[in-house]
């Protein structure tokens, strides 16, 4: 059962991994900028996944895979945390986070259609209405909190927002396809990671040379909550998480993978709760048990 539902477990654990990613980068974010930590962040992770890479193959990187997927990975890379972390950050400014990541939840819905237009994936109609149907719990859960007071606000346009959101469901979606293609030329899941958070790495840290932004960059360092809440979500997102997340592609269908993978807002406010002592809303909670039965229904179809 486990083996045969590796893909939905690892995706599984991914939504976890990034949810505890969200409440540390939360903290990290407010105290050094969303540049500077996504520079950081990259550059963390890159270490860890090289260090892993060593102990696990035997050398810092797959250098014995072939080319075309170094090309497919490097693409993904580019895509999925240079262009789509960028385009998520100018949607969190000008939206908000809880508009931002409603619009977020569309993923799993782009992905299934780019995977069944590129690559001829189908679900069966009871995946499909699971996986619709665990959208919609997670659509009602974000929508459950109120929107964030700081949209709308002087400078800051929700309708701009709102196209810049939708910019990185795409780039986040297409990272999800070309990072399966990557794998299908020979690469293993940590492999491609490496790849990818490479290639990220090295973009974003050309164009902080461009902008005379590397010394500051450092400088964050001296704010110890700030990087020891940048290390820890490093370590649970583009290291642990990422790399559960190409487990779980290269096991699920991308539909569902991508859906399962999705369910971090349903996570967050029971985390919260538990953390912040936020209250939970009957909305919250509805939402919550629609999203449950859908993956009890994936994992049962």
């Amino acid at each position: 059962m486990i083996t045969e539902r590796l893909g939905e477990l690892a995706a599984l654990g991914t939504a976890l991994l990034w949810t505890l990613t969200y409440l540390q980068f939360t903290i990290a974010v407010r105290r050094i900028g969303a540049s500077t930590l996504n520079r950081m962040r990259l550059l963390v992770a890159l270490g860890l996944l090289l260090i892993a890479h060593l102990a696990i193959y035997g050398s810092l990187l797959p250098i014995h895979v072939a080319l075309e997927g170094w090309g497919w990975l490097t693409l993904s890379g580019i895509v999925g945390f240079a262009i789509s972390d960028a385009l998520l950050f100018r949607g969190l400014y000008h939206l908000g986070a809880h508009r931002t990541s409603l619009v977020m939840s569309l993923i799993p819905v782009v992905s299934a259609l780019l995977a069944w237009g590129l690559f001829g994936e189908r679900l069966s109609w009871i995946q499909g209405l699971a996986a619709l149907g665990t959208v919609g719990g997670i659509t009602l859960v974000v929508s459950a909190r109120r929107s964030d007071r700081s949209a709308g606000a002087e400078g800051r346009t929700p309708r701009l927002g709102i196209l810049f959101a939708l910019g990185a469901v795409l780039a986040q979606s297409l990272r999800y396809i070309l990072s399966l293609q990557g794998m299908r030329s020979g690469f293993e899941p940590l492999s491609a990671n490496v790849v990818q958070i490479l290639t990220a790495t090295i973009a974003v840290w050309i164009l902080a040379a461009f902008r005379r932004e590397i010394a500051g960059s450092f400088r964050s360092l001296k704010d110890r909550p700030a990087a020891l809440a940048t290390a820890g979500g490093a370590t649970t997102g583009p290291f642990l998480g990422v790399t559960l997340s190409m487990i779980a592609l290269s096991r699920a269908p991308v539909g569902i993978a991508s859906t399962l993978m999705a369910l971090s807002p349903v996570f967050l406010p029971i985390v919260s709760r538990w953390v912040f002592r936020e209250p939970i809303t009957l909305r919250a909670l509805a939402g919550t048990g629609v999203a449950v039965a859908g993956v009890a229904i994936l994992f049962l179809s």
